[in-house]
C-alpha cells in the first residue's frame, strides 16, 4: 500500500505593482503613508516598483532636471528599503511594453471615462496653457503599467482609487471581448496607514507642491531643517497634548509621532502630560529626523555609486520586459496583430 503523503503545492505569491513619479521631492507623508510599507511587502509578495517618468512629461519638464530626478527617485526607493534582489525595480521609459500596451488600451477606454477623471480636471486647471492629449489619456498608460504584470494588488491611497477602478473596468471590458487576458487588480490599502497633513494647514494633506516650504518635510531634509519645520507647525491655544476633535494641528503631530515611534495616542498623551507644545514639537521633530537619518545616509551612498545604480535599473528593466512581454504578446494576438 502506498503510504506517501502528497505535499500541497506552495501558494502562489500575489503580485504587487506600484509606481512613483520622479518629482525630486518625497515628503514625510509619501514615506509614512506609502513607501515605508513597500519594503516589508517584498517578503510576502512578488513586487514590481517603477519610476514612472513617462507620466511625468504630461506637464512640461526641464530635461536635465527630469533625468536627475529620475535617478534620485530610483536611489531613494532603494534607500527606503526596496531590495532589487527581491523586487523588480525599474525606470518606466526603459521598458517599451508600457507605451505599446497603453496604445492598445487607449482603444478600449471610453472618452467619457477619461473626461471624468478628477486628476485630469485638476491638472487642466493648473496647466491651462498645456492641456495635451497625454494629460487626458495618461490613465490608460497607468492601466497598462498595472495590467502588464498580471498584478493582483496595487497599493493606493484613497485619492488614487479612481485610477484603479478604471484599470479594472478596462481589464474587464477587454476580457469580456477576448476571453481572460488580464488579471483584474484590487486596491491594496494597508490597515494602518498614516495620513499626514500639512504642518502649516493641518486641514490639507501634506504636499510637495505647497508654496510654503514649511508645510511639508522632505525625507532628505537635514536634521536641523526638520526640527525647525516642526517647531513652526500650527497648533492651537489650548496647550494640551491630546487627540480630539478641533485640534487638527496637534492631532497631525500626534499621528506623525505615533507612526514613527509606534506609541498609541494614549501613551503620547501620558508622555507629554503637563508639558507644553514647545517640548512636544521638538520631540516630534527629533524622532522624525532620527528615523530618516539612515535613509538620508543610504541615499547619499547610492548617489555616489552611479555604476551600481545603473546596474540595478538596467537589470530591473530586463526583468520587467521579460515579464511584461508575455502579456503584450497575448494582447497583440487577441486583437489580431501579426506576431
Amino acid at each position: 500500500m502506498d503510504t506517501t503523503v502528497s505535499t500541497p503545492a506552495p501558494e502562489r505569491k500575489k503580485i504587487i505593482f506600484s509606481g512613483i513619479q520622479p518629482t525630486g521631492v518625497m515628503t514625510l507623508g509619501n514615506y509614512l503613508g506609502a513607501v515605508r510599507n513597500w519594503g516589508p511587502l517584498q517578503e510576502d509578495y512578488h513586487c514590481a516598483y517603477s519610476i514612472v517618468n513617462m507620466h511625468a512629461i504630461t506637464v512640461r519638464q526641464d530635461p536635465k532636471a527630469l533625468r536627475e530626478n529620475t535617478l534620485r527617485a530610483y536611489a531613494l526607493l532603494l534607500a527606503c528599503g526596496i531590495d532589487p534582489k527581491k523586487s523588480i525595480v525599474f525606470i518606466q521609459s526603459h521598458v517599451r511594453t508600457h507605451a505599446e500596451l497603453a496604445w492598445v488600451l487607449n482603444c478600449y477606454t471610453q472618452f467619457g471615462e477619461l473626461s471624468r477623471m478628477t486628476q485630469f480636471k485638476d491638472k487642466s486647471a493648473k496647466h491651462a496653457d498645456n492641456i495635451n492629449a497625454g494629460l487626458f489619456t495618461y490613465p490608460s498608460l497607468m492601466a497598462a503599467d498595472i495590467l502588464l504584470y498580471q498584478t493582483d494588488l496595487v497599493p493606493v491611497g484613497v485619492d488614487q482609487k479612481q485610477h484603479i477602478e478604471l484599470a479594472r473596468n478596462i481589464a474587464e471590458r477587454f476580457n469580456g471581448l477576448y476571453g481572460k487576458t488580464f488579471k483584474v487588480p484590487e486596491p491594496y490599502i494597508p490597515k494602518v496607514s498614516a495620513k499626514i497633513m500639512s504642518l502649516t494647514d493641518p486641514t490639507k494633506k501634506m504636499s510637495k507642491s505647497d508654496e510654503n516650504p514649511n508645510s511639508f518635510v522632505a525625507i532628505l531634509d537635514d536634521e536641523s531643517t526638520i526640527i525647525k519645520k516642526f517647531k513652526r507647525a500650527v497648533t492651537d491655544s489650548e496647550a494640551v497634548v491630546a487627540y480630539r476633535e478641533g485640534k487638527d494641528g496637534i492631532n497631525n503631530l500626534m499621528a506623525i509621532y505615533s507612526s514613527v515611534t509606534g506609541k498609541s495616542f494614549q501613551e503620547i498623551e501620558s508622555e507629554f502630560d503637563g508639558r507644553g507644545y514647545g517640548d512636544f514639537k521638538t520631540a516630534v521633530g527629533t524622532v522624525v529626523a532620527d528615523h530618516l537619518k539612515p535613509v538620508r545616509e543610504e541615499f547619499a551612498r547610492l548617489m555616489n555609486d552611479k555604476a551600481y545604480l545603473e546596474d540595478c535599473y538596467r537589470n530591473g528593466a530586463r526583468q520587467a520586459l521579460e515579464l511584461s512581454q508575455r502579456t503584450l504578446d497575448k494582447v497583440y494576438k487577441k486583437v489580431g496583430f501579426v506576431l
